[in-house]
């Protein structure tokens, strides 16, 4: 991926931060999802009261690009309110890998101004992914 598109796709990320309801935390995240169309669909973090019931960025744009008919993505932005580039939660990398069976999605971790960013693949973040191949071998 060209670096102005990587900047766009971080744009698309920090926009979505703002929008984020981090009431608890006061940490909000905002992801944004290429789409292999080319489309961004973007996600921010929604905390509830009762922790395990929020909801990461990621998956948020994950959900919301699934549910508009998106299923193959090329690179995901992530921007926290971190002066650090943070990762995704290994929940969040999980969801991602069943869209990106081989791991080559770019994972751009962009620091709160978006101006600064690290590139991996989700094959990098998460090495040792469980797949539906898994499940296929329990089936024989």
């Amino acid at each position: 991926m060209e670096d102005e598109q990587r900047r766009a796709l971080v744009a698309a990320a920090v926009g979505a931060r703002e929008k984020a309801y981090a009431k608890y935390s006061d940490f909000p995240v905002g992801a944004a999802l290429l789409c292999r169309d080319g489309s961004i669909v973007t996600g921010c973090n929604v905390e509830n009261a009762v922790y395990p019931l929020g909801l990461c960025a990621e998956r948020t744009a994950v959900v919301k690009a699934v549910s508009e008919g998106h299923r193959e993505f090329t690179a995901v932005a992530v921007v926290t309110k971190s002066p650090s580039c943070a990762s995704p939660c290994g929940s969040c990398r999980q969801v991602l890998s069943e869209f990106s069976s081989d791991g080559s999605l770019e994972v751009v971790m962009a620091r709160s101004d978006g101006q600064h960013y690290k590139v991996m693949t989700l094959s990098q973040l998460l090495p040792c992914s469980f797949s539906n191949e898994e499940l296929e071998k329990a089936k024989t």
